[in-house]
């Protein structure tokens, strides 16, 4: 025995019959293991055409009775003693391990391991932690195995965390998600050709919903670009569309400029960032250091102009009815924006992406106005004269009048009077705006009392809710109940993920928030969203202080839980708390109305659906199903109460939202 190896047992006599081979791993060096004529070898696993694994192949004889060890891959011979080819080629000869049984075990002997060489794909993983980035989802696989180790590496060092997804759909719109919540982007890791492409739904609802991402897909060799190898797709061109950067890492590259590029195109523009690695790039050795931010970023506030301000001064003044709409882009302005509805005595209503950035308990607060919102929104916006939209992108689906005098806010020019022209269009930063119009309004009198005018309408509504809850057909659960329901029992600082459909309008119509935050779809309305944006919201509440201990629940139809259902199963691994309210209607009951108004027949809109309840049980979740309205309370808090992911699936009537 030579006491220099370091030998390692790879296995039992009785693990391979004689005439076979077999791949074995001795610390992380895979071996092609050989049983033939009596004798045990072992050699390097990867045949030098491809890197086939020649442990799945087989022993072979010649004419002439020698045994040769063939590639299942392209049928490459090796000879087992000698590792040499049929011709003898020493450049073709494949490394050789020494075997050793003892008391019918088997041994390896391999030579003390080298310390770890640094690679590109280390310098471009230190960079990305260094900008920021501590979360990656996604999937390991062939094509991007250096760039997976240079990750595992930053994982066991506790400089990021990791989240191994079922489909890298989910992976996309968890990162979308979390993006979307903390302004910080997350990453998301695939390889090559279908891998890189499942992303692309997911980058896409970044995209138009303006939050942070960044893609690092796997690639092809380098010497196989272009004539159409396994898995070779141009993917620069594939996400040229969607990303606002997009380069190949190439061996020439400055690699960690490229990575600062990438993350600050990403945090600066609001958008997708995408970087291709090429299999063979990922591991070329680097002792290059990695970047920073450090002299790159600089302050985002901008202040309105004075003009402007004096502008909106002027317009307020001669306003009777003056309102206040907010979008998503007023996530981090709240509290001036509330402070400035209480000196107007004006009504703040939401875009649905604004849902819940204020309380409906606030005085101030109208709920959410559009296709998704209150008869209490609408009457505001019908009656005023003068609003104030503040991080608002005009979607025909919230429905702000243009025929109103409006002063829009936004940090983003091109934002300004895109859809048609506004009154006031003012180039700014909404909490600068706020906190430089807020002094200059001191002595404003409302000329009407709207804010009682408001107490009154959410009485109309309210008894109006309680009305509708007598409503039944039989046929379900009438989601009013849900979200009555779900608004009692919803903590208020809890986030919440929303998929598309039915489920989503009851949601925005019915629940009355209390501060939660909102994920969603919003722009793109991609069905799917829910579960997964749940996982990256779940992913933010450990690696955020401000999102620490915060319950995660997220909403769908069973058609939107329907096309990523197994990865209920990641959140099980990762024993993520998310509460997932399911609408199982059995059918896609937003589109059976959609063909029904527009007089056609409705088809192909119904489902087949298993007991979703029973499957989060089978994943290992909790899962309970809830038939009747009187189950739904105590169905709801015991999920709630659940610690890792719980799914209440209610029966409901497609047609009573």
């Amino acid at each position: 025995m030579d006491e220099k190896l370091e030998w390692i047992k790879v296995g039992h006599v009785n693990d391979l019959p004689e005439g076979r081979v077999k791949t074995v791993t001795a610390r992380t060096v895979s071996i092609c293991l050989s049983h033939f004529d009596g004798q045990w070898a072992a050699m390097d696993n990867r045949c030098p055409h491809q890197n086939g694994p020649l442990g799945e192949g087989s022993i072979e004889k010649g004419v002439d009775g020698k045994c040769w060890i063939r590639c299942p891959w392209h049928g490459w011979d090796f000879d087992p003693l000698t590792g040499a080819p049929p011709g003898g080629h020493e450049d073709t000869g494949q490394e050789l391990y020494p075997v050793e049984i003892r008391d019918d075990e088997i041994f390896v002997g391999l030579e003390p391991e080298p310390a770890r060489e640094r690679t590109i794909s280390d310098v471009m993983a230190e960079t990305m932690v260094n900008w920021g980035i501590v979360r990656v989802f996604g999937m390991v696989g062939h094509s991007n195995l250096g760039l997976s180790e240079a990750i595992r590496q930053r994982n066991n060092a506790g400089d990021l965390s990791y989240i191994g997804v079922r489909h890298e759909g989910a992976a996309a719109f968890a990162a979308s998600a979390y993006g979307k919540l903390t302004d910080k982007p997350a990453a998301c890791l695939t390889i090559a050709g279908p891998g890189a492409t499942n992303l692309l739904t997911g980058m896409w609802d970044a995209k138009v919903d303006r939050a942070p991402i960044l893609a690092l897909t796997g690639q092809v060799q380098t010497q196989v670009f272009g004539p159409g190898a396994f898995q070779d797709i141009d993917l620069k061109s594939a996400f040229e569309s969607v990303a606002k950067f997009s380069q190949p890492v190439l061996n020439t590259s400055k690699h960690a400029e490229l990575m600062s590029l990438a993350c600050k195109a990403a945090l600066v523009e609001n958008d997708v960032s995408h970087l291709v690695f090429p299999d063979d790039v990922q591991t070329i050795p680097s002792d290059a250091p990695a970047a920073t931010p450090k002299g790159r970023l600089g302050n985002t506030s901008i202040s309105p102009s004075e003009d402007d301000i004096s502008a909106a001064v002027e317009l307020l003044k001669k306003a009777k009815r003056p309102m206040i709409v907010i979008g998503h882009g007023a996530v981090n302005a709240i509290a001036s924006i509330t402070k400035l509805a209480e000196k107007l005595g004006a009504p703040i209503v939401t875009t649905f992406k604004g849902k819940g950035l204020v309380s409906d308990h606030h005085p101030n607060a109208a709920g959410v106005l559009g296709r998704s919102g209150t008869p209490i929104a609408s009457w505001f916006m019908n009656e005023s004269d003068v609003i104030i939209a503040l991080g608002s992108s005009f979607s025909n689906h919230t429905g702000i009048e243009p025929s109103k005098k409006i002063i829009q806010v936004d940090y983003e020019r091109m934002q300004l009077g895109k859809f048609h022209p506004v009154e006031l269009p003012i180039w700014g930063e909404l909490d600068a705006f706020c906190k430089a119009l807020e002094p200059k309004l001191d002595g404003f009198k409302p000329q009407v009392d709207q804010i009682t005018e408001l107490a009154d309408r959410w009485k109309i509504w309210r008894n109006e809710k309680k009305t509708r809850l007598t409503e039944s057909r039989g046929k379900g659960i009438h989601s009013i109940s849900i979200f009555d329901s779900l608004s009692e029992l919803c903590p208020d600082d809890a986030i919440i993920a929303c998929d598309v459909g039915n489920n989503t309008y009851s949601f925005g119509r019915y629940f009355e928030s209390k501060g939660q935050r909102v994920l969603m779809s919003g722009y793109l309305g991609s069905i799917g969203f829910g579960f997964p944006a749940a996982m990256g919201a779940w992913a933010a509440t450990q690696d955020f202080e401000d999102y620490k201990g915060r319950k995660v629940i997220s909403i769908s139809g069973d058609g939107g839980f329907g096309q990523y259902p197994m990865d209920f199963t990641t959140a099980v691994k990762y024993k993520m708390d998310i509460t997932h309210i399911l609408l199982n209607n059995s059918q896609l009951g937003k589109i059976s109305k959609e063909q029904r108004a527009g007089e056609w027949e409705v088809w192909e809109t119904d489902l087949v659906n298993p007991s979703f309840a029973a499957f989060a049980r089978l994943c290992g979740g909790h899962g309970v199903k809830v038939t009747e309205a009187s189950q739904i309370e105590a169905a709801i808090q015991e999920a709630l109460d659940y610690d890792g992911p719980a799914l209440v699936e209610i029966v409901t009537d497609a047609e009573l939202v």
